[in-house]
């Protein structure tokens, strides 16, 4: 990124249906915390912080493609643990104009209109979206994946997404189990019904061939 400045990794999301919530006020507290927390969690691959750009929109700018996915998905399971859905764009931007470092707007160039787009669209079911600038296969593939990805999500019971989410932050099954006071079976009964496996093997190939366009320097 530093040899390439002017391309970024850029993530966007917003909230699915928030102008039905029953409750708006708790939900803008709910979202806002998640960001402030998601900042948090990614400050040293932040560029540009995820910034609420309308009451339910964010934009931020990260150092590479791959971490721009793991926190895409960190927030997703904040947001899930709190009933709130959101979707995602992870793409890249070549900003042609000073780059903001304190808030993420004002700032323009190619790749951000596009991403900003593809988020507008709005398809339903459709979590994880990607937006390349020059890889239109691996962004049709990727976008396949992310599908797949979201109909596993939405069929979590709480328990199936706080386990999962554990056992990505590096947590073993053994852990788990003795923090929850279950057994070792317990656990992998959860983490099976959840297709851990099928889950863990796709984002491992998102994050495989993030990567692969991060080493080239193009994000």
């Amino acid at each position: 990124m530093e040899n390439d400045a002017d391309i970024y990794a850029v993530v966007m999301g917003d909230l699915v249906r928030s102008e039905a919530a029953p409750a708006p006020e708790a939900l803008h507290a709910a979202f806002n915390a998640a960001v402030e927390a998601a900042n948090a969690r990614a400050a040293d691959a932040i560029v540009s912080p995820l910034t609420i750009t309308l009451g339910d929109e964010f934009q931020g700018l990260l150092g590479s493609l791959a971490e721009a996915a793991r926190l895409a998905r960190h927030l997703r399971f904040t947001l899930m643990a709190k009933g709130i859905d959101c979707r995602f764009v992870i793409g890249q931007a070549r900003i042609e104009t000073p780059v903001n470092r304190e808030k993420a707007w004002n700032m323009m160039g190619p790749g951000l209109a596009r991403a900003r787009e593809t988020l507008d669209e709005k398809k339903q079911g459709l979590t994880y979206r990607f937006t390349l600038l020059e890889e239109a296969m691996t962004e049709r593939l990727l976008e396949a994946i992310g599908a797949g990805l979201a109909v596993i999500e939405r069929d979590w019971t709480d328990r199936q997404r706080e386990d999962i989410e554990a056992l990505l932050d590096g947590q073993t099954v053994e852990e788990i189990a003795g923090r929850r006071g279950v057994t070792v079976h317990s656990v992998y009964k959860v983490r099976s019904a959840g297709d851990y496996d099928a889950y863990t093997m796709q984002w491992a190939a998102v994050e495989a061939a993030l990567d692969a366009i991060d080493g080239e320097g193009t994000a």
